[in-house]
């Protein structure tokens, strides 16, 4: 392993610290430098699908996903304005397309512990904290980076570059590629409360709520005791400053809104969020690459953002590894942009997308139409087959090994 190819990759989230776990399985060197000291554990991403699941079980952490995440088996939409439920999705339909017919709720702070533990016991797998990367310089044989560290300056030189730096990407910056898109003009508003929607209100752990007013996404995660903590995010409808939006007197209304009855929620966290669509222009420039949400971003509904982030990371890991072995030319890992990229346009963009429109769409006439088409599918059991293999990016992977 001391000869084989050194990857340098900057970012130790989700997305980061699995590319590197599926690097250093392939037995190149991998060296991890990441800014902050710990991984913060606000509320982001939590849904790990069907797909993404049959990649976390081959690099081994699957078992510990599921331990420490909440098995969701079924998701549903419904029409907020009648409180009526107009779809329920059943993933027990996947059981002959996959071992795991469900999605799990893992947090993704717990993902990166479990990621960066099973990252300890590769000798050829390092992650530094502490270590902000300030300068990229590129060159026709490696890399090297300059970091900032609590010492002073230190610097790094590997045989390439991957960057999993988030949507501000340095990295992608220092490539020169664009990130093309847009910035919703609305906020978001996320918190959490321990209130059990499931037991109290009969709702699924995951849940979509359409309304031309005001809609909402509602699922669960386990949270740090296992006890369960429900998300809930819904679009700030006003000017109002942060902090009114986030006060406990908005917030209390807020729910309240969306679910009277309750003397008193418990809310745990807040936050304000903005949501974006945006993809790079390309994936790959010479020995650099891009991965998770510095290669694209989207908004939550659907949970696809950090499946195709570990997407990315485990064709990049196969493809360098072929590279390493001789078993392929460096050509091929121009296959990384072909294939990633369209696939993230395809099946997380236009989703993503389609989703969020479904929640809040105005016009009645087709407001109407999509909530009716939601039950057509569900109806139809072939249809819901396919609906849920492309909802859990099954039929993406399947689609991917196509594109040479």
């Amino acid at each position: 392993m001391a000869g084989s190819p050194h990857v340098l990759l900057i970012g130790a989230g989700p997305v980061g610290t699995v590319t590197a776990l599926a690097i250093a399985q392939k037995g190149l060197r991998v060296t991890v430098l990441e800014t902050d000291a710990v991984y913060d554990e606000k509320p982001r991403a939590a849904t790990t699908h069907a797909s993404t699941l049959e990649m976390l079980r081959d690099l081994g952490i699957v078992d510990e996903v599921i331990r420490q995440g909440l098995v969701s088996s079924r998701f549903q939409h419904w029409d907020r304005t009648n409180n009526q439920l107009v779809a329920e999705f059943d993933y027990s339909l996947l059981r002959d397309e996959t071992p795991f017919p469900y999605a799990v709720q893992c947090e993704s702070h717990k993902l990166v512990a479990i990621a960066e533990a099973k990252l300890r016991e590769y000798p050829n797998a390092k992650v530094l904290r502490g270590h902000e990367v300030i300068e990229i310089h590129p060159g026709t044989d490696s890399v090297r980076l300059v970091c900032a560290t609590a010492e002073g300056r230190a610097e790094f030189t590997g045989d390439y570059l991957v960057g999993t730096d988030g949507a501000r990407s340095l990295v992608r910056k220092t490539m020169g590629v664009g990130f093309e898109g847009y910035t919703f003009a609305e906020r978001f508003v996320g918190m959490t409360t321990p209130f059990d929607f499931e037991a109290g209100r009969g709702y699924s752990n995951r849940n979509y709520f359409s309304d031309p007013d005001r809609w909402l996404m509602l699922f669960k995660v386990a949270g740090n005791d296992m006890r369960g903590l429900w998300r809930v995010i819904s679009p700030a409808t006003t000017e109002q400053p942060d902090e009114e939006v986030l006060s406990e007197e908005s917030l209390q209304q807020r729910m309240q809104y969306f679910f009277p009855g309750a003397d008193r929620y418990d809310i745990h966290y807040r936050g304000v969020y903005r949501f974006h669509q945006r993809v790079a222009s390309c994936f790959r420039a010479g020995r650099i690459f891009l991965a998770g949400d510095a290669a694209h971003v989207n908004n939550p509904a659907g949970g696809l953002g950090m499946n195709s982030g570990v997407h990315d990371g485990v064709e990049l890991a196969e493809l360098l590894s072929l590279v390493t072995e001789g078993k392929a030319g460096p050509e091929i890992l121009d296959r990384y942009d072909r294939r990633r990229r369209p696939l993230n346009v395809e099946f997380v963009q236009e989703q993503t997308v389609s989703n969020k429109n479904r929640l809040e769409e105005r016009d009645p006439a087709v407001r109407k139409e999509r909530l009716d088409e939601l039950r057509r599918i569900a109806a139809d059991p072939e249809r819901t087959r396919k609906f849920l293999l492309r909802a859990s990016l099954i039929a993406s992977v399947r689609k991917g090994r196509t594109i040479e």
